[in-house]
């Protein structure tokens, strides 16, 4: 099956709440380019997301993080794209020794895990 895979660093403008705490909205936009990259290797078109089954945020993501978002698709049917998404944590920042400094983590941590469906209507996909 299918795999990909997005790195960002997280700005101050992804930071939404007090002490540059980042929305957990965003992973799941990183999610959301991964699944159109994920659809347009798998049927040469975009498609549109249906749904979530399961979202789950499982550590907070800061101004200055870089994420690693993953995902593949798990499960083919007709039309329909099941999918698995994996964020993580890869660098942080160290504001605590000065405003530039960051560690690349030794173990990455996991900061949300989700699955999904997307669908590309048959007349669009060009790959079978």
């Amino acid at each position: 099956m299918e795999k990909a895979m997005i790195r960002l660093r997280m700005g101050s403008h992804d930071a939404h709440y007090g002490g540059e705490l980042v929305d957990g909205a965003k992973m799941l936009q990183l999610f959301g380019d991964v699944a159109t990259e994920l659809l347009i290797r798998q049927d040469g078109d975009e498609g549109l997301f249906a749904g979530y089954e399961k979202v789950e945020f499982l550590a907070p993501v800061f101004a200055g993080d870089y994420i690693e978002a993953t995902g593949e698709i798990i499960h083919v049917g007709n039309s329909s794209r099941k999918m698995s998404f994996e964020a993580r944590k890869v660098i942080a920042p160290r504001k605590d020794l000065n405003d530039s400094a960051a560690d690349v983590l030794a173990e990455p941590v996991v900061v949300c895990r989700a699955t999904g469906t997307c669908v590309v209507p048959r007349d669009k996909q060009r790959r079978a």
